[in-house]
């Protein structure tokens, strides 16, 4: 797969320094993935969930970090794409502001 891009995970390892070899591992698993479906993706992360946004998107997330941390993506499973939308805190993710 294609990750767009390492920059959010970085800004936020910058804030949450230990978050950062889970968002590395995170990173280097989907650029060797071949992810086609949601089934796929939890062969390799069986509590990824499928979610839609208040635009409409459906969106997955991950958990990461022995579930500390939520990792939210667009998947385009037909062009192999992965655009990471939000990397959050358990507290930033139950706020749902990054359903906007």
């Amino acid at each position: 797969m294609r990750v767009i891009s390492l920059k959010p995970l970085r800004e936020f390892w910058e804030r949450h320094p230990q978050a950062e070899t889970p968002l590395r591992q995170w990173y280097r698993i989907a650029l060797d993935a071949i992810w086609r479906s949601l089934r796929d993706v939890r062969q390799t992360y069986p509590h990824a969930d499928g979610v839609t946004n208040n635009r409409g998107e459906t969106l997955t997330v991950f958990n990461v970090g022995g579930n500390k941390y939520r990792l939210v993506a667009r998947i385009n499973y037909e062009y192999r794409l992965v655009n990471v939308r939000a990397v959050l805190t358990h507290q930033e993710y139950d706020d749902a502001k990054w359903k906007e």
